[in-house]
């Protein structure tokens, strides 16, 4: 009997960890709540997240005989003295990329070998490992993504997706060993929970993405790269989730397109297929970064003039900045968990730019709200707008809300859904409620500043301000 270590690869299919466990046909598999001081421990919704995702994935295994132990402590305890519990000497487990939790497998796989078992860890969860792209020439890590991408894609092809282990004959003996209830891990909210309109949107699970990425596919690929910037259409993928818990693997995904297109890939598919690249250069960032979410990846970032407004912070969190773009995506994030990439890069660029607050309180703020916080995307794309980070959009590009907001989401219809109270204003008065006459704002039944709020600052003077203390910056 083998024993299988789950961590971010909650599925059946296409993952060597559980199908080399199975080669016996009997296998254990157990999932770690880990907490150490030094690992970042998950935020709330994706803890929420988490308790689903566990339960469906506790199900689809014992429907193979495979009983799924749940566990809460160090891994680097917990792991060893269940192996040792189990009598199991064969354990398995799927790589993972942050520098602190590569640490803690180190250990464990050393402290193993030293008990005189065999543990092994597999590639499952990248289309390509960290250290498999590198420059031709100095041999060292990418900095940028498009040669990154162009050295990935010159590589052979994922491999072939592997099916799900077939069903063992009995259910193994555990030995007494106890598992915990998940319920009592708390993970879902309590009093109030307030993911309850998450699920309205999220089949967390297995079976859930399989269906996801059916109707992305077959009605969302099609015009994926003129329309996937235009928040009120539905042209994402919605997979980013699904992905950071390995409910589906990269590879299955990157199969799926192609398989789907059944030749030559078209110009959507190619740009989709960037977007999971992107995906590759975050873990490879994270993967050679010195703790990517608290540090700048461009030292000189160090010195950066950030204000503390604890105010326009909370402003920001509520979706109470009086920029209704901005407001539209925090108040998605709040409700679904989750909120359309072209308006977190907007809200991103609001928060670091127009009120000069430090990047990793937003990326904290992410952490702790999104169902897809991943621990390589959500550092890195913060980094990005921050323009700390690696290939990162220049500081002085300033996203301006106003322009977003006409551009994106020209007819209103995103700002409608998520900002209702000022839903009955024209197309053109609702990117700038400030500037509508005031007949217009009473028709529409809109008081600034009391009904909706005025601006927080002042998109011309906060530009300004940003510019100006950026050029403080040391080269």
């Amino acid at each position: 009997m083998n024993l299988c270590w789950f961590r971010q690869d909650l599925r059946l299919s296409d993952n060597p960890a559980l199908r080399t466990a199975m080669r016996e046909n009997s296998a254990v598999a157990v999932f770690i709540l880990e907490e150490t001081e030094n690992q970042r421990q998950m935020g709330s919704a994706c803890k929420a997240w988490l308790h689903k995702s566990l339960s469906n994935l506790k199900r689809d295994l014992e429907a193979l005989n495979i009983p799924l132990i749940l566990k809460r402590g160090d891994a680097r305890e917990v792991l060893p003295q269940l192996a040792k519990d189990l009598k199991v000497e064969n354990i398995y487990w799927n790589r993972r990329y942050d520098p602190k939790d590569v640490e803690v497998d180190r250990w464990i796989m050393e402290r193993l070998n030293k008990d005189a078992k065999i543990a092994d860890s597999l590639k499952a969860n990248l289309l390509f490992e960290p250290w498999e792209i590198k420059s031709a020439g100095a041999g060292t890590p990418y900095k940028v993504f498009s040669p990154f991408w162009k050295a990935a894609l010159k590589e052979n092809g994922p491999a072939q997706s592997l099916p799900a282990p077939t069903k063992a004959q009995t259910m193994p003996d555990l030995g007494g060993v106890q598992s915990d209830q998940l319920s009592d891990w708390q993970l879902m909210p309590q009093s109030p929970d307030w993911s309850v309109s998450f699920w309205k949107d999220w089949e967390p699970g297995e079976a859930g993405v399989r269906k996801r990425l059916d109707t992305f596919l077959e009605m969302n690929l099609q015009g994926y790269g003129a329309q996937r910037d235009v928040p009120s259409k539905s042209h994402t993928s919605l997979l980013s989730p699904h992905l950071r818990f390995g409910e589906i693997s990269p590879r299955q995904v990157w199969h799926g397109v192609h398989a789907y297109a059944g030749g030559e890939l078209t110009k959507d598919a190619h740009k989709f297929l960037a977007e999971l690249g992107w995906r590759e250069f975050s873990h490879s960032i994270l993967f050679y970064a010195d703790d990517l979410a608290q540090k700048n990846w461009k030292p000189n970032f160090d010195a950066f003039a950030w204000q503390s407004d604890s105010h326009a912070f909370k402003a920001w969190t509520k979706g109470q900045t009086g920029y209704p773009l901005v407001d539209a995506g925090m108040r998605e994030l709040w409700q679904t968990g989750c909120m359309h990439n072209r308006v977190r890069m907007v809200a991103a660029s609001f928060l670091i730019k127009h009120l000069r607050i430090d990047w990793r309180d937003g990326e904290k703020w992410f952490w702790d709200t999104l169902v897809d916080a991943c621990p390589a995307n959500n550092p890195a794309s913060w980094q990005w707008v921050a323009g700390s980070g690696a290939d990162a959009s220049p500081f002085f590009r300033i996203f301006n809300p106003i322009m977003q907001s006409q551009k994106f989401d020209a007819g209103g219809d995103y700002i409608r859904k998520w900002v209702p109270e000022i839903s009955k204003l024209d197309d053109k008065s609702i990117h700038t409620p400030w500037d509508a006459p005031e007949l217009v704002l009473k028709a529409a039944d809109v008081r600034l500043g009391t009904t909706y709020p005025k601006p927080i600052v002042d998109h011309k003077a906060a530009r300004e301000k940003a510019l100006a203390a950026y050029k403080d910056l040391p080269n």
